[in-house]
């Protein structure tokens, strides 16, 4: 049986193009992520390795809202995504010889550079490129949707970069036993430049320039820094609220996840590859959830897996610290994965909720901004909770900084649950209001 015609473009080759370029994408990040944690936590502290999570999240609060208002304002996804990708690419050159450029940059400033500081900053600058995909790409994935099928939709595209996030770990475990750091980096900017091909080749829905943006600066900063009286649209369903909740619930599984790589491979003494297919749990799962839970998102709405993705993730810290009590090695690896597999259902829930929540109540031209605010919301939790995590455990060990981080997330689920609305398109034709103000 032939399918019906509107329903042909969500399998041709413009679909493909997009899951390769998510999933490569993503593969790179996590390559990075986890290399560089376990290179500097082979000699560093756990402070030091909550860093490179840190300086991350740093480059995407700050620049996640900017590529997001810049696509609005011009139009121009395509320019962006290239640009970014290449961008990306580049900035990893450092790492092909850090001891050589902090010798370097040691001989310049009046004080010594540690090498861990390169690694810090390359992973921060990566950050401000990589900024740009995850906004623009759900945008495209949202309006391939519509409102009908946007969970759907939005969940298929995650679905994507879950597959990815998984090969990178998993291959992640690999390569670290068999490569030196510099061979590892090469594939790191090997599979980056293959994302930004793949990226070019997609038609991302360009859409015209904003007539009422007569300087593009001035427009930008006046959508990045409302005035007090331009910030409606942040209330609308309770938004802001949202976005508070997602830095909170952020801080306990970037607090935690910054410090697995290590804690699998120090504390519980498993080799390193076994400690990428541990880590691999995570988005493997979410491979297989992301696309089913979007379409329970559009059949019985955003709040209900908002509120229980962010409940769940709290459960991820508990099961992580639980590990330590596992009578052996294979036991203590099993505990691991069955906490990433609660993170992956909580996730899965929480985020695709969340993208078809701000795609709901963005207004028109803004649908860019508002993810690259989503972003920047969880990436204010991702500079946070590492941090704090970080010094707890240096203080008083992982286990314990890994239950007193869960907290956060059970308090993020409260906030969505009292504070915001439903948005979903046929609740609120039943009565429930939707696109009202409510008061993150």
């Amino acid at each position: 049986m032939n399918l019906p015609s509107a329903r042909r473009p969500r399998v041709d080759r413009g679909t493909a193009l997009v899951g390769l370029a998510a999933v490569t994408r993503v593969t790179a990040g996590a390559l990075l992520g986890t290399s560089l944690a376990v290179h500097v936590g082979r000699t560093g502290s756990a402070l030091e390795v909550s860093l490179l999570a840190t300086a991350f999240s740093l480059g995407i609060i700050l620049f996640a809202p900017v590529w997001g208002a810049f696509a609005d304002v011009t139009g121009r996804r395509k320019l962006i995504l290239v640009g970014t990708g290449l961008g990306a690419t580049l900035a990893l050159t450092p790492l092909f010889a850090v001891d050589a450029v902090a010798n370097a940059a040691s001989a310049t400033l009046p004080v010594s550079v540690d090498p861990v500081w390169i690694q810090v900053l390359v992973r921060g600058l990566y950050a401000v490129f990589i900024a740009g995909f995850g906004p623009l790409m759900l945008t495209v994935a949202s309006e391939r949707g519509g409102p009908a099928g946007r969970g759907k939709s939005v969940g298929s595209y995650n679905a994507f970069t879950a597959a990815g996030s998984g090969a990178g770990q998993f291959t992640s475990g690999l390569l670290l036993g068999a490569l030196v750091p510099g061979d590892v980096y090469l594939v790191v900017a090997a599979v980056s430049l293959l994302a930004t091909v793949a990226v070019a080749l997609v038609d991302p829905g360009d859409t015209a320039p904003d007539p009422d943006a007569e300087s593009l600066p001035r427009e930008i900063r006046s959508r990045l820094l409302p005035a007090a009286g331009e910030r409606g649209h942040l209330s609308t369903n309770g938004l802001g609220w949202l976005y508070l909740g997602l830095s909170a619930r952020q801080a306990t599984v970037s607090g935690v996840g910054a410090l697995m790589p290590v804690y699998i491979v120090a504390t519980l003494g498993l080799p390193e590859a076994w400690m990428g297919a541990v880590l691999a749990f995570n988005p493997v799962s979410q491979t297989a959830l992301m696309y089913y839970l979007g379409g329970v998102v559009d059949d019985h709405g955003r709040k209900p897996m908002i509120t229980l993705g962010m409940a769940g993730s709290a459960v991820f810290g508990l099961v992580a610290a639980a590990a330590v009590f596992a009578p052996g090695g294979i036991a203590a690896a099993g505990v691991v994965a069955l906490g990433y597999v609660t993170l992956a259902v909580a996730f899965s829930a929480m985020w695709t909720g969340s993208v078809a929540f701000v795609a709901d109540v963005a207004p028109e031209n803004r649908e860019s901004e508002l993810m690259g605010l989503a972003s920047t919301a969880r990436s204010v939790g991702g500079v946070v909770g590492p941090l704090g995590v970080g010094a707890v455990a240096t203080v008083a060990g992982y286990p314990t900084a890994f239950v007193a981080a869960s907290v956060l997330a059970l308090g993020a689920a409260a906030v969505v649950s009292l504070r915001v609305a439903e948005s979903r398109p046929a609740v609120a034709g039943a009565g429930v209001a939707t696109g009202v103000p409510a008061d993150d």
